[in-house]
């Protein structure tokens, strides 16, 4: 790359971040614009990038107003009339998405991309971890923070990189892999794409790059138009039959999963996954099914499995004791929802269940408003926040309170002032929190809350973590801290 200097609009992202740190790495100058101070961004500028807060352009560092020697990225979730969005444009600088510079960074490499509309962010950070002790190496791009690697970065040895592949603004449009992983292609994103079928139509042009003698590993009953002959095509799932599924499942006492991996011309027997949830059995399965593509280790795959240690803000426990037990979850769509309250059920029967649940955008609250309260009702009781609304402006009628005459399960509308003390009220034996918005600032003193006096639950649940999943962390990135709002 020509340019010394890499000026990052949203840096405070996920996707975003990740970038930063590359070029970061790589040796460049790096600075960048978010709307909000975060964890992430103090970890950003202790790595030594600079970040502002302000969106005028005479917060632009002076070193970074040169279009000859500075490239800017930008997020989707940055409007068009950003002020500093518009001086680099006027100014003759080269502008581009993240998902255009992720595109450039893969070339010329083994590209193992994950897509889908939920499941990818776990999928990813799992077959980034196998492919470290079972692949070989290799590096990674992920939508979340990896609790082996204490990163959304891995820098690596050999070609393989993994990547999360993300529908939104059509971004996983500029990948080109080798081989990929679709999760599922639900309706989501309505605000970008209008229709389902619109939804279906991307992840059939993003299959169709897939290169010549790839492979696509498509979840069973995920239907897409498949225009590529020359590659080959797979399914997986939780259980069989298909090429790729678990067997003799067990729920162990810790709520972990134990079973059988079965491949096209093997099976890997008692692999005991790192993780609970019965989701993740599955998201397992196809990380795997990406290792079995490109080719691993059987015995160094099973050590993998058991060593995953999660993915922050997915699965995330911060109580887990006798009689009390909080989960975060970065769940913000309805099949997200169902498919982690069917986890606790299976994994706590009997349990009185309370959800905390934060709606994230107003369309995606409209568009689905029934479902999520089917979703919802899975539950003992729920409790709402308001909507979060990201980049959106609200919406007319379209408000938390739309969802309370669908639910069919005690409910009602807290403010964030008052959600600890609806906690309180509610004192539940199994809570977890829901959502893709700024819920996750609430949960370490919604574990305080609900912890014995003198205890620090979140401190011996990374203690436990540690202990249990003491595997190689690279030398690189190790920021401590929780919870993205970005959507791009």
């Amino acid at each position: 790359m020509k340019y010394g200097k890499v000026y990052f609009l949203g840096i405070g992202g996920i996707g975003m971040s990740a970038e930063a740190r590359y070029f970061l790495h790589e040796g460049r100058r790096v600075a960048g614009y978010d709307r909000t101070p975060s964890e992430l961004t103090a970890e950003l500028r202790r790595e030594g990038a600079e970040v502002t807060y302000d969106e005028s352009t005479d917060a632009i560092p002076a070193g970074f107003r040169s279009s000859d020697d500075t490239l800017v990225v930008y997020t989707p979730a940055i409007p068009e009339d950003h002020p500093q969005l518009r001086f680099f444009r006027d100014g003759g600088f080269e502008v581009v998405k993240r998902s255009r510079l992720l595109g450039a960074i893969s070339e010329g490499k083994y590209v193992m991309a994950v897509a889908g509309t939920h499941g990818k962010t776990t999928t990813t950070t799992m077959a980034a971890w196998f492919n470290r002790v079972a692949g070989g190496g290799g590096s990674a791009f992920l939508g979340g923070i990896s609790k082996n690697f204490g990163s959304n970065l891995v820098l690596g040895s050999g070609p393989r990189l993994v990547v999360e592949a993300d529908e939104f603004d059509r971004s996983f449009l500029q990948l080109h892999p080798d081989a990929a992983v679709v999760t599922a292609a639900d309706a989501d994103h309505l605000d970008i794409y209008g229709t389902h079928e619109a939804v279906k139509e991307a992840f059939a042009q993003f299959v169709a790059q897939i290169k010549p003698g790839g492979a696509l590993i498509v979840k069973r009953g995920v239907e897409l138009d498949l225009r590529n002959p020359e590659i080959s095509v797979y399914r997986y799932g939780y259980d069989g039959p298909c090429d790729f599924y678990a067997d003799r499942i067990r729920v162990l006492d810790d709520g972990r999963y134990r079973f059988d991996l079965v491949f096209p011309d093997r099976r890997l027997e008692e692999c005991t996954l790192g993780i609970p949830g019965r989701v993740n059995v599955e998201n397992c399965v196809a990380a795997a099914a990406l290792l079995w593509v490109a080719g691993f280790d059987e015995r160094k795959l099973r050590e993998a499995i058991a060593s995953f240690s999660g993915v922050r803000r997915r699965f995330d426990f911060y109580v887990n004791e006798p009689g009390r037990v909080y989960m975060d979850d970065y769940a913000h769509h309805p099949n997200e929802l169902r498919a982690a309250i069917g986890s606790l059920r299976e994994m706590f029967p009997g349990r009185r269940l309370t959800v905390v649940f934060q709606p994230h955008l107003y369309t995606r609250t409209r568009d689905f408003c029934e479902e999520f309260a089917s979703a919802l009702s899975l539950a003992d009781r729920v409790l709402l926040l308001p909507i979060y609304p990201a980049r959106e402006e609200p919406i007319e009628g379209v408000r938390s309170e739309m969802l309370l005459p669908l639910l069919t399960v005690p409910a009602r509308v807290v403010s964030k002032d008052g959600l600890l003390d609806a906690i309180r009220d509610e004192n539940p034996e199994l809570l977890v929190t829901f959502g893709a918005g700024d819920i996750d600032r609430f949960c370490g003193r919604i574990a305080e809350t609900l912890s014995v006096p003198g205890r620090s639950p979140r401190r011996e649940s990374r203690l436990r973590d540690f202990l249990r999943f003491p595997a190689g962390r690279p030398e690189i990135f190790r920021p401590e801290f929780r919870g993205y709002r970005d959507c791009a």
